[in-house]
């Protein structure tokens, strides 16, 4: 990865905000750099006009290490990605987006997990097995963010997910994985399975 990632995160940026993924300063995308800190876009920032200072850089303990602008912010869900990252050593980036079919389908299941339909699509997640019974992790959405991200921390040291992705509920996606590049390619293939399961709800389709 580069040792500044910004470009790539701007450019993931704008095309999640074109579909749709990214409304307004909804979402954040963060990259980690080589002395294991993270660039991740700065608070209240419209995610279609992302510019390089639209970001802060901050430490895995939260120090704010550098900033463009001296007004910029880390956004409100920085914690989450902290927990990421210390969660798994070999995540080099984080996205977090806010699709309408991301939160619809968190009320389909009352507990703590989303079962995933079998289909193609997990293959890019990492599951390479025939008819797999996946879930995806499903946290409870608090209105203090540091909650949210203890709560995944405390559960993926107990218990590693299956799929490098979570959903918080009625709230959004989170992905993670080695590049920036590879974490672009998980938000479009959970929003995919996140608009399948929507459909085949629709036609009385169970798995």
């Amino acid at each position: 990865m580069n040792t500044d990632p910004r470009e790539s995160l701007i450019e993931a940026s704008r095309q999640f905000y074109q579909l749709g993924w990214m409304a307004g300063t909804a979402g954040n995308l963060s990259a980690r750099v080589e002395d294991g800190s993270f660039w991740i876009t700065a608070s209240g920032k419209q995610k279609g006009k992302l510019a390089a200072d639209d970001f802060v850089r901050v430490s895995l303990t939260g120090e704010l290490l550098e900033t463009p602008k001296p007004e910029n912010k880390p956004s409100a869900e920085t914690s989450i990605h902290q927990a990421i990252y210390s969660c798994f050593p070999d995540a080099k980036a984080c996205y977090h987006v806010h699709s309408v079919e991301a939160k619809l389908v968190t009320n389909f299941v009352e507990g703590d997990q989303l079962p995933l339909p079998p289909i193609e699509m997990l293959k890019g997640l990492g599951v390479w097995e025939e008819n797999p019974q996946v879930f995806m992790p499903v946290f409870k959405n608090h209105l203090q963010v540091p909650k949210i991200a203890k709560e995944i921390s405390d559960r993926f040291h107990q218990e590693p997910p299956q799929v490098p992705a979570l959903l918080i509920r009625n709230h959004g996606v989170t992905v993670w994985a080695n590049s920036a590049a590879e974490a672009e390619n998980h938000v479009e293939l959970a929003e995919y399975i996140f608009r399948y399961i929507v459909a085949a709800r629709q036609v009385g389709i169970k798995f």
